[in-house]
């Protein structure tokens, strides 16, 4: 019984960026968008980064910077990350999606620091929907964690290591990769990308 129950616990992945070169998108991750524009999703040396010396850095202006690792598929577990928004005219925003079926379908959560706010969405053909949010004071320079436990239905959405949002929905029952988003011209650091499940 005990051997049953080990195989059937996933083991926690962290990607920390820092044996990736510097100045290219991660490798084995697709980087790109929801939307139209150019994202610019590239590794680079920061030396706030909460494991050194790398961050990943979104750095263009699209609609929606989205960049997954390719060698995911999750349909039970967690998503989390360390971010940090940087810069910004429209938008300061950082967030995780799960589920994610392609660049226009996918689950997100984010915090964005113009609006205080932290927000869960759903994304379908490329139309982003909120379907709950709440209001939470989200600085920018700062480093900020924001981590996503999922099962069937039910997600629960921790900022900072506070639980700030228990939401349930069925777009996406299935399961997918994990990854991070920004929003328009967000410049934000990401580190520290940590998943489980199966």
């Amino acid at each position: 019984m005990a051997i049953i129950m080990t195989t059937a616990l996933a083991i926690a992945e962290t990607v920390n960026f820092d044996d990736m070169k510097t100045g290219a998108p991660p490798p084995g991750w697709t980087a790109t968008q929801t939307g139209s524009g150019a994202a610019k999703w590239a590794i680079e040396k920061d030396d706030s980064a909460p494991s050194k010396p790398n961050v990943l850095k979104q750095s263009g202006q699209a609609t929606f910077p989205v960049c997954f690792k390719n060698d995911t598929n999750i349909k039970d577990g967690f998503v989390e990350v360390k971010f940090k928004p940087v810069a910004g005219r429209e938008d300061q925003a950082g967030g995780v999606i799960w589920r994610v079926q392609d660049a226009n379908n996918y689950y997100i959560s984010r915090a964005n620091a113009l609006e205080d706010n932290v927000t869960i969405y759903h994304t379908i053909g490329g139309k982003r929907v909120a379907f709950k949010s709440i209001k939470t004071k989200v600085k920018s320079g700062v480093w900020h964690t924001l981590r996503v436990d999922f099962e069937g239905n039910k997600f629960t959405v921790t900022f900072d290591g506070s639980k700030v949002i228990e939401a349930t929905d069925q777009s996406f029952p299935n399961a997918g990769k994990v990854g991070v988003w920004t929003k328009a011209d967000s410049v934000t650091l990401f580190d520290d990308f940590g998943f489980s499940g199966k």
